[in-house]
């Protein structure tokens, strides 16, 4: 008889990111590894950046033996729902970018109306001019 294997959303899993509730999601597959946080080689800090969330490149990155590829099993709890969409990532926009587009307006704006400056200066030259032959 065929197991049946329980299918987790990506919300679902994000929901469990605490060190009393730690999943993480490995190639589609969801563990829970909250009871192996302390017994973590890498520390508790490493899986606790990655909890509730997509943890594939991570853990591929860190470039984990057999071993431990095979103690993954122990903490195996589900799936992702494949028909389910995951989460789209926020796209974060930094401070230093809204002040660069700031001055790329201003000096945009400056290029455009160009006359207002330079009428402006030639007034006060000639305004200036005017009250100096006046003394």
């Amino acid at each position: 008889m065929p197991t049946i294997t329980k299918l987790f959303t990506m919300e679902e899993a994000s929901e469990h990111n605490t060190s009393e509730d730690c999943w993480v999601v490995i190639d589609g597959k969801v563990y829970d590894v909250t009871t192996y946080l302390e017994e973590h080689p890498g520390g508790d800090d490493i899986l606790l950046e990655v909890t509730g969330k997509d943890a594939t490149d991570e853990f591929e990155d860190a470039g984990h033996s057999k071993t431990a590829r095979e103690l993954m099993g122990q903490f195996f709890i589900g799936e992702l729902d494949p028909t389910v969409p995951a989460i789209p990532k926020m796209e974060i926009v930094s401070k230093k970018q809204k002040h660069e587009d700031l001055s790329y307006k201003i000096l945009n704006f400056s290029k455009q109306y160009w006359v207002v400056p330079v009428a402006v200066v030639g007034i006060s030259v000639v305004v200036g001019f005017v009250f100096l032959r006046r003394k």
